[in-house]
């Protein structure tokens, strides 16, 4: 198992990035750095979720006018994160952000299983923002009388619930049909994709200049939104100032933790920066700190436009335009033109984050190949241009496709998961590297020390101060976060990241982790299947023994089967839990659903179909490798090196059957 955590020097990781076929151009700057973080952060997140995150939904309590302080929170955890991105980017400044850095400090599986991650991150977070903006879109060209079909402007679940005003049927009945089936095509959301990706195969110095004129607008516009706003503030809007306690304020965090999804995305041009040692530090940080102040302003003057009873009860058919809709409610619809500046700031504040987003997927996959674990065409970079071209049509070709049919429910929680878990490892990956290579040079460095932890500790007994926990409670907790505290004096910084992350993905729905573990599962079988066969590091083609290379490969694919199967089966047990406990309130009743054969017998996609896929992949994957490597090795088959993955394969492929056929009978009877 240990060929599945050899890392890569961070001499052979630069050592790559300098060699002619893979090499980019550098040409940004800490201003050009800068000014893609505020537009990879400043996008859906402040213009769709700080709606939901104040009135909260089904699942979580509304945070109120204390959503402050839950951008507050999520700045935090960011900023802990931010840091350790800074050091990392520094002394790595290599494109592939968290991936790069886990395969130098966690081995190859870590790796692959960040890069999987961060695919959640920015290709599917993306499908999310490209549905949005073609919503946004939509209503401001409406104000200039252009009105855009509903066929071409949504996917098909939306289709078969919206009305079409005009005719009375639904989108799916109204539609245009071709041989008797409706064309239903989101032409909006594949169009923006369609046009970024050329733009980005041209040049990143044009993608650059493109971003900065944006987001110049979408700064502007939201000064504008705080201005004008100000002006309809009613100060008795604020009370009560945390409606739900500390429940929702921290809950509002997990939802808010979506408008700052994106500073890392500076990371991932690092290839293409001039003096990355200080201008990535510098353009990381920079960019938090802005939309932080930004963010501190509009959450202020939003919930001062409208009370919580009101955006409680309004907000489910105005959840997509929470600052148009808090304008026209104060203004009591006479800001028409006000209305119309703030919906031209979201199409260009989404416009912007589509762009750094698909600037950085490519790079992430660029760096995924040029190591082996992703087919090696996709690594290829364009010979005029010098940027990573395939990857890039790639991308874009998979958030097109997807943006163009998918609906966009529940991608904001996948991606929040997604993100936090990529950071949780960034964190972990700079602690092992200070205690691997501590004498490798750090332009920039987290910092830490007595003073740090001092500090630090201030503000968590403040927060404590505040929790809903009795005086002896918080005396403990006090106590053991002091010796915690200047224990790890010296790590503090990345230890707080990891805390803080898990601290927000306890508040994101249970569901989310089940579709979370399913995305990693898919992952784990592309790597069984292909990335640990054609790794140039680990792969078939530099072992000493190929036939030893094809039995410990279907070992380790054997095992990773097991991994996944399981992650699969403890997520859906939570879920199961979960869903009792609130139905009951009784802790004791969702610990009995785990277990309880009639709920797992309800048909789930996110466990099904991982498991059926795994079974169909990997089975013939495992038998195919030992029977070579039998064959090369001339050893009997009935030893424990082939026997042991092939019954776990087997058994396990046995079970999924089972169990899906079990499942199936009980949905026809």
């Amino acid at each position: 198992m240990r060929q599945l955590f050899v890392t890569k020097s961070l001499d052979q990781i630069l050592g790559d990035a300098e060699k002619p076929e893979f090499r980019l151009e550098r040409s940004l700057g800490v201003v050009q750095l800068t000014l893609l973080g505020i537009g990879a952060i400043i996008g859906a997140g402040i213009f769709a979720t700080i709606g939901t995150a104040a009135a909260g939904d089904a699942y979580r309590p509304g945070a109120g006018p204390a959503l402050i302080l839950s951008f507050v929170i999520t700045a935090v955890v960011c900023g802990f994160t931010a840091l350790c991105y800074a050091e990392l980017a520094a002394m790595v400044p290599i494109s592939g952000s968290a991936y790069t850095y886990s395969y130098a400090t966690l081995g190859e599986l870590a790796a692959w299983i960040i890069g999987w991650d961060l695919i959640i991150e920015y290709a599917v977070g993306n499908i999310a923002v490209a549905i949005s903006w073609a919503n946004y879109f939509k209503t401001f060209v409406a104000g200039f009388g252009i009105r855009v079909p509903d066929w071409a402007s949504m996917d098909y679940r939306t289709a078969a619930r919206a009305i079409d005003a005009a005719t009375g049927e639904t989108v799916l009945q109204s539609a245009p049909h071709l041989f008797g089936v409706p064309i239903i095509f989101n032409v909006l959301a594949v169009g923006i994709v369609a046009a970024l990706t050329v733009l980005l195969v041209w040049g990143v110095k044009e993608s650059a200049r493109f971003n900065a004129v944006m987001v110049v607008i979408k700064i502007v516009v939201l000064i504008f939104f705080v201005v004008v706003g100000l002006y309809w503030v009613e100060p008795k809007n604020w009370t009560p100032f945390a409606p739900n306690g500390w429940a929702g304020i921290s809950a509002g965090a997990a939802i808010v933790f979506f408008a700052y999804i994106g500073f890392d995305a500076v990371s991932t041009v690092a290839e293409e920066t001039r003096d990355p040692q200080k201008n990535l530090p510098r353009g990381i940080v920079l960019s938090l700190v802005v939309c932080t102040v930004f963010y501190i302003a509009v959450a202020l003057v939003f919930t001062g436009l409208i009370s919580f009873d009101d955006l409680r009860q309004s907000l489910a058919s105005e959840q997509a335009e929470p600052l148009t809709m808090a304008l026209e409610r104060a203004s009591g619809g006479t800001m028409g033109f006000a209305v119309g500046i703030v919906a031209l700031g979201a199409v260009v504040a989404q416009t912007a984050v589509l762009l750094v987003f698909q600037l950085g997927q490519p790079r992430i996959l660029f760096s995924m190949a040029r190591d082996g674990l992703l087919p090696s065409f996709i690594g290829r970079v364009h010979p005029k241009r010098r940027t990573p071209h395939v990857a890039t049509i790639l991308t874009g070709i998979f958030v097109a496709t997807f943006a163009g049919i998918a609906s966009v429910d529940e991608m904001v929680d996948l991606t929040n998961i997604g993100t936090l878990f990529a950071f949780i490892l960034v964190c972990v990956g700079l602690m092992i590297l200070r205690v691997r290579d501590p004498d490798r040079p750090r332009p920039f460095r987290v910092p830490g020390g007595w003073t740090w932890a001092a500090g630090l500790f201030v503000l968590f007994a403040v927060l404590i101060g505040f929790a809903p926990l009795p005086v002896w409670g918080k005396g403990v907790v006090l106590a053991a976060g002091a010796l915690g505290f200047a224990w790890f004096r010296a790590q503090i910084m990345p230890i707080l990241g990891v805390l803080s992350c898990l601290y927000l993905i306890y508040y994101l729905p249970p569901t989310s982790w089940l579709r979370f573990a399913a995305w990693l599962n898919f992952g784990l079988l592309i790597y069984a299947a292909h990335g640990s066969v054609s790794s140039r590091l680990t792969g078939r083609a530099a072992a000493a023994s190929p036939a030893a290379h094809d039995r410990d490969t279907a070992t380790h694919a054997a095992w990773l089967y097991l991994l996944g199967t399981g992650l699969l089966l403890a997520t859906r047990a939570f879920d199961l839990a979960l869903e009792a406990y609130k139905e009951s309130g009784d802790f004791a009743a969702g610990v009995l659903a785990a277990v309880d054969g009639g709920r797992w017998l309800r048909p789930s996609a996110f466990l099904l179909t991982p498991a059926l896929l795994s079974a169909g992949v990997l089975v013939p994957v495992v038998v195919r490798r030992l029977r070579r490597a039998h064959v090369s090795l001339a050893v009997p088959l009935l030893t424990p090196s082939f026997v042991v993955p092939m019954l776990v394969v087997v058994g396990l492929a046995s079970l999924t059957l089972v169990y899906a056929a079990a499942v199936l009978l009980h949905s026809l009877g």
